[in-house]
């Protein structure tokens, strides 16, 4: 067993509704009719990364690092919430490996913008990130089109220090 080098898992998904804009892993999607509705900009992709990060460094989740009840992070975009997710995992002596994370819904499609969401989050995280997608055949909220899901799971690394 390595304690230098941990594994977490984060999940996130949020209702659809008229009149949102649709943001989704670090992307903004002009041509979709609806868009996520939450605290933040909903980006149940980003927020996903974030809570797979977080536990692996231990350091709780989403909710406890930027809950509703702080203004601060309103309307925040789920790229400020990734960035900002790797500075507090680098202040407490963590860094991220690489990070994958699956989107669960009908919509949007993510083949044409695979690669810049890959590049958007990758950069926001300071690691590689890869995306996949899939659908659930029609069953449940996602495949009901009436919200869209994501689970992540991020490797993390200790920070090492030469001895001084």
């Amino acid at each position: 067993m390595n304690p230098d080098v941990r594994v977490g898992v984060g999940m996130d998904v949020h209702r659809l509704a008229d009149d949102r804009p649709m943001w989704l892993a670090g992307l903004h999607w002009p041509d979709e009719p609806q868009g996520l509705v939450g605290h933040s900009d909903a980006d149940v992709v980003a927020h996903a990364l974030c809570d797979a990060l977080l536990s692996a460094a231990g350091l709780g989740d989403l909710g406890s690092q930027f809950g509703v009840d702080d203004e601060r992070w309103a309307g925040a975009s789920g790229v400020q919430l990734l960035t900002e997710t790797t500075a507090r995992l680098a202040s407490s002596g963590w860094r991220a490996g690489n990070l994958s994370v699956q989107v669960i819904g009908q919509r949007p499609r993510l083949a044409a913008r695979r690669a810049e969401a890959e590049h958007a989050l990758s950069e926001a995280a300071n690691a590689p990130v890869t995306v996949s997608g899939t659908t659930t055949d029609g069953l449940g909220l996602t495949g009901r089109g009436e919200g869209v899901a994501a689970i992540a799971t991020a490797l993390v690394h200790a920070v090492t220090t030469a001895p001084g």
